[in-house]
């Protein structure tokens, strides 16, 4: 008699579901333990999208879809070829889970409700007989003649052949890597809004404007640009565009402790002549207006009195008395807002970091780990992480997918 492949997965998260389920459906008389230390499983995708998940973007070009990875695109351009938005779709129809795309490509499903994709995880593990066992927090693990040995803090311990890393920016996942032999390079913050010392345009929380241009500067670093929507916040400023830039910029403003200087171009389709010649036809349009109460372009009244208060100019001058050198500060203003950047606050709940398992140390064909033989990564565990838009989970969908396949087969 042929023992059965006994399989663990460590965390209880997307990477983690999608890689169990995977490899039950693979291989059917496996025994597959996924373990999770919390007391509920798939915490992030019960909180992401503001309680609605992000399941995934509606990119469905790999060359295209990598360029939203910050780290680890390049390690993903095959993966994706093998499993992309297009399969996660088609997976969760499968099951009865429609998905809808909005505006700016980011997909969720039709009841907007995240409890929609627990809900068939969830059922999914049951179906294809995976054991979740929560309030299960692992302590360590150690390689065995025939595969590993998982000590539990309840000092249970667990044997398997086959072993899945899913345990996300865990500090214990890292631990754990390290101990079988791998890289773990450091993890920073990723996915962050920034703090901005200007009580007077805190006072315009809850502004947005779509699209504007980013110019982030740092000392002894290249400038990097980033557009789409900005909102300013009680704390400074944060929306799409922000993000995105936190993001390709993690390690950078670690480095600088998070300061820097972040100019802001509002009007990015307009050139910088073209914004004055709009001013200056407001002056011969209504001249006998108040500068202050009339904004000639698109963007938030709000906005535009702050621009005017900070040139300078009294709430009651009006265009016809607008000055040559206050109107090229305000076509400054429009174009090139300068604030410093002192500090960082979270997004939300939505914690990502940048950093983990070094993506040369795995074989991403399988997720197969090249220094340690039946071990597997998937997710966030490894040195990879996207903008926001639902790439991080498309990244959990994909790594998690393609180590479930592999151990069955391997």
């Amino acid at each position: 008699m042929v023992d059965r492949l006994q399989v663990i997965v460590i965390g209880g998260g997307a990477a983690g579901f999608f890689g169990a389920i995977a490899c039950a459906e693979v291989a059917p008389d496996a025994q597959i333990t996924l373990l999770e230390a919390a007391a509920e499983p798939l915490g992030k995708v019960r909180i992401s999208g503001g309680g609605r998940c992000n399941v995934t973007h509606h990119c469905f070009d790999p060359a295209e879809l990598v360029q939203h990875y910050p780290r680890g695109g390049k390690a993903l351009r095959g993966a994706f070829t093998r499993f992309q938005p297009q399969d996660t779709i088609a997976w969760y129809k499968r099951r009865g889970v429609r998905l809808k795309t909005e505006t700016d490509g980011r997909m969720f499903p039709t009841t907007d409700d995240s409890e929609t994709i627990i809900d068939c995880l969830m059922g999914e593990t049951r179906r294809v007989g995976v054991a979740v066992r929560t309030k299960t927090a692992v302590t360590g693990v150690e390689r065995t003649a025939t595969g590993f040995a998982v000590n539990l803090r309840s000092r249970e311990v667990l044997e398997c052949d086959r072993l899945l890393l899913a345990t996300g920016s865990s500090p214990q996942g890292h631990r754990i890597a390290q101990s079988l032999g791998h890289t773990i390079e450091s993890a920073v913050p990723s996915l962050f809004t920034f703090n901005v010392p200007d009580k007077a345009l805190r006072q315009l929380a809850g502004v947005s404007v779509d699209p504007v241009a980013l110019k982030l500067t740092v000392p002894d670093a290249k400038p990097l640009a980033q557009s789409g929507p900005l909102l300013i916040t009680h704390w400074g400023l944060s929306g799409p565009a922000v993000l995105k830039l936190s993001a390709w910029g993690a390690r950078i403003l670690h480095t600088t402790r998070y300061q820097g200087t972040l100019q802001v171009n509002w009007l990015p389709a307009l050139s910088f002549e073209a914004v004055r010649q709009v001013l200056v036809r407001a002056k011969d349009e209504v001249p006998k207006r108040a500068i202050a109460n009339y904004c000639p372009f698109q963007l938030p009244k709000r906005l535009w009195r702050y621009w005017v208060e900070q040139t300078g100019l009294d709430e009651t001058v009006t265009w016809a008395n607008l000055s040559k050198k206050a109107l090229n500060q305000l076509v400054e203003r429009t174009h090139r807002t300068t604030f410093a950047i002192q500090g960082k606050s979270a997004f939300k709940d939505e914690f990502v970091t940048c950093g983990g398992v070094k993506l040369s140390e795995v074989d991403f064909k399988t997720m197969a780990s090249r220094r340690c033989s039946g071990l597997f990564f998937a997710g966030e565990i490894l040195d990879i992480d996207g903008v926001t838009g639902g790439f991080n989970f498309q990244s959990a969908w994909t790594t998690g997918w393609l180590a479930g396949q592999a151990m069955a087969k391997d």
